[in-house]
This record gives C-alpha cells, structure tokens and sequence, in this order.
C-alpha cells in the first residue's frame, strides 16, 4: 500500500481538485493537510467537506493553534467526530509559538487521550521570512514526546534544515516519525538525507510524502528508487533498494492507527509496485 502523507490543497476551486484528485489516483491514500492561507475554522470546513466526498482516497488533517484557539474537549470531538479528520496538522515556526508552550502541553494531552497523530509542519524546504527558525527545531518536541510517549508525532519535512535532529528525535522515541517529503531537484540532498537514515538504522520511522502540489508522488518515487542509479560509477554509499521500497509502500495510515474506508478489498488493491521498480 503506498500512502502519501503529505499533500495540500491550496484552495477548492475546480482547477486545483481536479488536480489533486488526479494525483491522489497514483497512491492507495492521500492524507490532505490544512493550509494557515485562511482563517483556521474556514479552511477546516471546507477541507472538511472536500474530504468527505473522497473518504476512500482521502484523510484529512485539521489546522489548530493551541495558543490562539480556546479549544475545548468538544472542539477536539467535532473536528474528529463531525468533520471527519484523523489527525491534526500544526505550523509553530509559521503561527510563531514554542512546540513545548505550556498551552501547547496541555492541548498535546488533550490530543494523545483522542489517539490522534500530530504532524508538526514546523521545517520546510522553503521557510518564509516571517517563520520564527528557532521553533523548526525538531529537538524542541523531545519534551512533548518524552512527556506524552502515545502521542503520535510525525516530523514534516524530515525536519529540514535540521535533519539530524530529526534523525536522533525518530530513533529515540518509538512513537515519533518522520515524513519523507522531497523535492525530486533537490537529488543531492535527498541523496544525504535517506543515506543518513539509513546509516542511523531509522528507515523503518520514515512516512513517504510527496508535498503535493509542489511535486507529485511519481516524481518523488522516481527520484528516491533512482538515485542509487546516478551513484554507480561512483564509490559513494548506496542504500538498499529494498529499504528505500519499503519507505514508499509503507502503510502509514496503519502505523499511524488511523482507520480508513477502502473500498477495495485487501486482496483487490494495487499490487505493490512502484513506477521504475523493475531499474536497476
């Protein structure tokens, strides 16, 4: 099963769900994470909606900001329960607070009682200028991870630019993961990341993602099976075609406790291939 856990749609018009519905036809599921580009509760009602029509394909993540947001028990239970999301996105750098905030804590505990995974949109390949640097850290969630040990964490972006920080936070807690999302012209620097989680032994905490509309999902599973290939006639490390296989058609939704609807029954669904499996 391959699962992209990291797509966005940018707005509801025709142009752009036309789009990411015909991205979201290449994997088996497609988790949708809310933007901050409009007013939290606009944009988790209408992703809310888009989401339902597609619950087959898509899982949605709202957009919270426990520092700005008075949210109660039964916020937490209408974003799960009415609108249907399976887990929470947050933007610290961007919305400017500290992961560990004292607001923060109490909303992650909150969250961990519902058994929703977090996806902490804190690095990026891009940062704005106006995104706080210091709050992208990946280690600032050692604190949130040591205090709450079932909250499920996911680290976006592998935490850029602090990837190392990513990797040391994925190894030392069991339920913190990291989402492999890419940029397919970035081959050098997705070269060092997946050989330096594998040099780590962390592969199995890797999420595939292919940050949607930014790149699609073929492009991001065409660089991460090729890059092997552009390293042969050198004598860099390589990293076994087979773990980075099984990054891609990880099921992350079942890692993440996420419930899903399929239609397809198990014995129906896409055989696990993946475009350019048969390169060597």
């Amino acid at each position: 099963m391959i699962v992209d856990c990291h797509t966005h749609i940018r707005s509801l018009d025709e142009a752009d769900i036309s789009e990411h519905l015909a991205a979201a036809e290449t994997v088996d599921a497609c988790v949708v994470l809310a933007t901050l580009d409009e007013a939290r509760d606009r944009t988790n009602k209408e992703l809310a909606g888009y989401i339902g029509q597609h619950p087959d394909r898509l899982v949605g993540f709202g957009v919270l900001d426990p520092i700005q947001d008075p949210i109660t028990d039964a916020d937490l239970v209408s974003l799960t329960e009415k609108q249907g999301f399976k887990g929470i996105v947050l933007y610290c750098s961007m919305s400017g607070f500290h992961p560990a905030h004292s607001r923060a804590m109490r909303f992650y505990g909150a969250v961990q009682e519902l058994g929703l995974p977090i996806f902490f949109h804190n690095g990026s390949h891009s940062l704005r200028s106006e995104a706080v640097l210091e709050y992208t850290q990946p280690y600032l969630l050692d604190e949130v991870a040591r205090t709450f040990p079932e909250l499920k964490i996911i680290v976006g972006n592998m935490g850029v630019p602090f990837v190392e920080q990513t990797l040391s936070m994925v190894s030392k807690h069991e339920h913190v993961f990291a989402d492999l999302t890419i940029r397919p012209s970035k081959v050098w620097q997705t070269y060092n990341i997946v050989v330096a989680a594998h040099e780590r032994g962390v592969m199995d905490k890797l999420l595939f993602g292919s940050g949607f509309p930014l790149s699609s999902a073929d492009e991001c599973i065409e660089t991460l099976l090729g890059f092997n290939m552009l390293l042969s006639d050198t004598k860099l490390p390589t990293v076994p075609r087979g773990s980075i296989r099984n990054v891609i058609e990880r099921d992350s939704l079942d890692l993440l406790c996420i419930e899903h609807e399929q239609i397809k029954p198990p014995e129906q669904a896409k055989p696990s291939s993946t475009p350019g499996s048969q390169d060597k």
